[in-house]
């Protein structure tokens, strides 16, 4: 299943694309209307941490609206609503994982051998389709990274990498962009990497069931249609267990956390001489199963 989130009169709502078509079930609106179930979720994060029976609660209530004398009432064309990041806001920090792809690790000056974790804040996060600030007045070196990110679906600690992916709800596509200079000036990533808007995710967050194995994956961002990053999920230095393992040790992980996985090589800082993001570039970044994520920088 294929979710996302958006808003439509200065309200959030959430719910999965329709089917062959260019629209998403409002299945707030559905429950409200015919009362299929005795609750439902009001939030995504709420659904999130029902795990599988939140899959099926959706279903049934898009079952009910089929068979309603009116189905298109429940649906929302995405020409008339504004795209969220399918995870609007997370619970704590976004985390991610540094040099997580030897080639990118090279291409940094450094090597792959070690587990890197940093974060970004939640105000950090955008939307696809929307246009992106370069912070021109506080950074002229603004790089795109292309990466597989994960939702996790329930609270834990401690997680063994053979349960790892009970703990998964689904997948999306984040741009952890970066202010390279502030991340050398500050000696550490959490400024560089926290301006705002500097983790557009989406389109979906496509539910695990959809893409059984997130190891065998393809990686692609294009800047203005330029081929950059053409990687695979497979040269992981640390696998979606391990990195679920290994960070649980330390942190609780709870349902609607975002975890990025790290990126393959072709960032702009891997270029010589560098290739930054300038005004008026689009960066599209694909992953197969999930869609295209786009965004334009001003």
């Amino acid at each position: 299943m294929k979710l996302l989130s958006y808003r439509l009169n200065d309200k959030i709502y959430f719910g999965p694309k329709v089917k062959k078509e260019e629209a998403v079930w409002d299945v707030l609106h559905i429950q409200e209307t015919l009362q299929v179930l005795p609750k439902f979720p009001t939030t995504i994060i709420d659904g999130v941490g029902l795990g599988m029976d939140f899959l099926e609660q959706i279903r049934k209530l898009v079952e009910a609206a089929t068979k309603a004398e009116q189905p298109n009432n429940f649906k929302r064309s995405f020409t008339e609503i504004e795209w969220l990041s399918p995870i609007p806001r997370t619970p704590k920090n976004i985390m991610a994982i540094g040099k997580n792809y030897a080639d990118h690790a090279k291409e940094m000056g450094g090597t792959a051998s070690q587990f890197v974790v940093f974060t970004k804040s939640p105000t950090s996060i955008a939307a696809d389709e929307q246009t992106l600030s370069l912070h021109a007045d506080i950074t002229n070196s603004f790089d795109y990274e292309g990466e597989l990110a994960i939702v996790i679906g329930k609270q834990g600690k401690n997680i063994p990498e053979k349960l790892a992916y009970d703990y998964i709800f689904g997948y999306t596509i984040a741009n952890d962009l970066t202010a390279r200079d502030l991340q050398t000036k500050h000696q550490q990533y959490f400024l560089g990497k926290s301006l705002e808007g500097s983790c557009p995710m989406g389109p979906y967050v496509v539910t695990k069931d959809e893409l059984p194995n997130p190891q065998e994956l393809v990686v692609v961002t294009k800047v203005n249609d330029e081929i950059r990053q053409n990687g695979k999920t497979s040269d992981m230095v640390f696998s979606v267990e391990q990195i679920i393992a290994e960070i649980s040790k330390s942190v609780t992980l709870e349902p609607g956390d975002v975890i990025l996985t790290g990126t393959p090589a072709g960032v702009g800082k891997g270029f010589n001489p560098p290739r930054y993001l300038k005004s008026g570039d689009v960066v599209k970044i694909s992953i197969e199963g999930i869609g295209t994520l786009v965004n334009k920088f001003e």
